[in-house]
């Protein structure tokens, strides 16, 4: 029996076929044979408390016209087997609401990956503070008060929003800048918002390494992201240059402390943000760097993912 894939995502006009890891996973399940469901979140609905999507059905190919449409379906979400939620951040209003529609879904048996229940629980930012023994210095807050008291303490630190992504709106300040009010003012929204401050680490200059998680479990290799020159972040999105490297005992701790509650969470596929001997950030939305790390190594990061929804479907294991 044939596999019906969905896959929600953002519009395909805005991918990058070179780097795309959603691109990625819809080569593997081509490969396998799987049909493929399109939806972007506007696509979704919910009528007489049952999910429907609008779909377009989706043929990928190896090349830069990557994606060609072969009909339109409204059709009941749980008449597919399995759907990748693959919307990027921000996380908001939006964001919130679809993983209502395809918690749905998942109750009417479809497997979601990941579980809506986790993607609304576990904020990318706040969810590695599970982790004390993993995690640097750090601060939630919404005063620039205790925002002050922790760079007096720790001299130079990072700043983010929580519901952004690829070095969106990260600001490093040191003891003395005379633009720590006016940062503090921005990310706080006016004292109105909660922001996360991390003590600065000065190993970034070997790399932000993104070490991929699949049913709790480490793909042996992490993609150090290293930053170049005029730009202290290590996000690709910024100009950040990926560099395969190989697991080190402090990393394997790291998932190992962490992999266990991604499975039990049903985060079956996340990516977990080291620098240097700290977890800063588990991203569960869309983790990104599959096709930088297969092309760096031997190991298929796909192949591995797939194999673990086929055998969850093929087992029906409870969710």
């Amino acid at each position: 029996m044939t596999i019906r894939l969905g896959v929600v995502m953002d519009a395909v006009n805005v991918i990058n076929y070179h780097k795309d890891s959603t691109l990625a996973m819809l080569w593997e399940a081509d490969k396998r044979g799987w049909e493929i469901y399109y939806f972007q979140q506007s696509d979704l609905s919910l009528r007489d408390c049952i999910p429907y999507g609008r779909a377009r059905i989706m043929h990928v190919h190896q090349n830069e016209n990557w994606y060609s449409w072969h009909g339109e379906k409204n059709m009941p979400l749980s008449e597919l087997d399995v759907i990748l939620m693959r919307k990027d951040p921000p996380f908001d209003a939006a964001y919130f609401y679809s993983t209502y529609l395809l918690e749905h879904a998942e109750k009417a048996g479809v497997l979601v990956i990941n579980r809506p229940r986790s993607l609304r629980d576990c904020n990318e930012k706040l969810f590695a503070c599970d982790f004390p023994q993993c995690v640097p210095p750090n601060v939630v807050t919404q005063t620039k008060r205790e925002l002050y008291k922790f760079l007096e303490e720790h001299k130079d630190i990072v700043v983010k929003p929580l519901d952004a992504m690829g070095g969106t709106a990260v600001f490093r300040l040191q003891e003395g800048s005379v633009n720590a009010n006016v940062v503090f003012e921005i990310l706080t929204q006016q004292e109105t918002m909660q922001v996360m401050a991390q003590r600065y680490l000065p190993e970034i200059v070997n790399g932000d390494k993104r070490l991929l998680m699949i049913n709790g479990e480490p793909v042996p290799y992490l993609l150090a992201r290293i930053p170049q020159a005029g730009d202290w972040r290590g996000n690709l999105a910024v100009g950040a240059k990926g560099k395969v490297v190989a697991m080190t005992e402090r990393d394997k701790f790291i998932a190992d402390t962490v992999g266990s509650v991604l499975r039990e969470r049903g985060l079956y596929f996340a990516g977990l943000d080291i620098i240097g001997d700290y977890l800063t950030e588990i991203n569960v939305t869309s983790p990104t760097c599959i096709r930088e790390i297969e092309a760096g190594s031997d190991y298929k990061v796909t192949e591995r993912l797939f194999a673990v929804i086929e055998e969850k479907l093929h087992n029906r294991i409870p969710i």
